[in-house]
């Protein structure tokens, strides 16, 4: 069972002690990410997650950060989202004073050079230009766009070259000041640990962190008349695409009934569009479909590779799927297995410690509440055939289709005349 504090200065602690391991992981998790931002400061979040890396007071360089860790056989990391920013250390349980000091340390006291900055900023254009070469991911980068428009639910994560080229370190001590708080802050340990002492321990560490009010993210607005299409024109042996609708946040109950919904048609090799496209027509490598609910939004998508010459053929067999579940209500031993997958797959993956802390962490923080594991198995279970039946009525309706892909193809007006349901 986790336990749960909170301190004088609202900065919350979640311990959870994980039995049948030897490891620890730290993780602090801090609610911004680019839905955070202004337009004219888009990457920001993430060019100050990278410049946590590069020194500290007690820790002077980025080799004295890593080295940290190294010597004890750690993993360490971090990351940064739409709605989130995490940075976590994972190490045997002997080495927990270790990660809280480290992770405290880069949190808490980096000084964020001027001249670190100018380094940083050129290895941030490098990763921005290996996304642009990576269609698998750029593509929900493109999704995400065409879905939320020009606001910061629309914006990628890592920002645009131009944004990057000018941000200053008056900016980013800014961003930190005002987003940074202890109120918007959680500290989680999980792993093999005894939860009193880990939560006295990280007191010690994070206690003292001056109490600010954080300052709130812009509402996302969503406003969709007709089936729209963002095509990225590159010449790519595969054309890679996201096709999808507007669903429900985290806020919504039938969260869950998306998420059913998102297995049986792509989340597993039994599902309906892996056999169809990828088993009897042979058209994809991959095929994913994927639920995904922000605190005020939400989406269904199926992302895939497929032979561009192809594209209209996997384009119609998506949408086939889509319809047919508007048709006819499913079957309850259909239901019941995506079901158990999807309870199987959280299972395991709950299996380490890092993904117990984010599991628990990223609860608190975006819903200001705790599920266990179990008490999600029951909403799960309480979703019916009919639920499912309903939600398909409401979610795929044409006006709500996008599609987002990246390939040869420049026919924008044809694939919108495909986009119907």
């Amino acid at each position: 069972m986790f336990r749960k504090i909170k301190l004088a200065n609202g900065l919350r602690i979640i311990t959870v002690p994980v039995r049948g391991t030897k490891a620890v992981t730290v993780l602090v998790l801090v609610g911004t990410g680019s839905k955070h931002e202004k337009r004219e400061e888009n990457g920001i979040s993430h060019f100050l997650e990278h410049m946590f890396f590069q020194g500290t007071r007690k820790r002077p360089s980025q080799l004295k950060i890593a080295e940290t860790l190294d010597r004890v056989g750690g993993a360490y990391n971090a990351f940064t989202g739409k709605e989130y920013t995490g940075y976590w250390a994972k190490v045997s349980s002997s080495y927990l004073d270790l990660a809280l000091d480290w992770v405290a340390d880069i949190f808490l006291n980096s000084k964020i050079e001027e001249r670190k900055i100018q380094k940083e900023r050129k290895v941030i254009i490098e990763e921005i230009n290996m996304y642009l070469d990576t269609p698998t991911n750029y593509v929900w980068t493109l999704w995400e766009e065409l879905l939320y428009g020009d606001q910061p639910a629309g914006w990628p994560i890592l920002g645009k070259k131009e944004n990057i080229i000018k941000l200053k370190r008056r900016n980013l001590l800014d961003y930190l000041k005002k987003h940074y708080c202890p109120q918007n802050t959680i500290v989680c340990v999980a792993g093999d640990i005894d939860s009193a002492l880990a939560e006295r321990k990280t007191k010690e560490y994070f206690g003292k962190m001056r109490k600010t009010k954080p300052v709130p993210k812009i509402e996302v607005v969503e406003k969709q008349t007709k089936p729209q299409v963002l095509l990225y024109s590159k010449k790519t042996d595969q054309t890679h695409l996201c096709l999808g609708l507007r669903g429900y946040g985290l806020k919504d109950p039938r969260k869950y009934s998306q998420l059913i919904l998102a297995v049986l048609l792509g989340g597993m090799m039994s599902s309906r569009l892996f056999n169809s496209v990828r088993v009897r027509a042979g058209l994809a490598y991959y095929i994913n479909t994927t639920a995904q609910s922000y605190t005020d939004t939400g989406y269904l998508v199926t992302s895939a590779g497929v032979a561009s010459q192809k594209l209209e053929k996997a384009i119609n067999l998506i949408l086939k799927e889509y319809r047919a579940l508007k048709e006819k209500k499913i079957k309850n031993s259909e239901l019941q297995k995506a079901k158990d997958y999807l309870k199987g797959s959280l299972t395991l993956k709950l299996e380490g410690s890092e993904e117990q802390a984010l599991f628990y962490g990223t609860q608190e923080l975006l819903e200001n509440k705790i599920l266990s594991l179990e008490q999600i198995f029951k909403k799960i279970d309480r979703v019916t055939s009919k639920d499912i039946w309903e939600i398909s009525q409401e979610v795929f309706v044409p006006e709500n289709l996008n599609l987002a892909l990246i390939g040869p193809s420049k026919d924008k007006k044809k694939l919108i005349n495909l986009l119907k349901i």
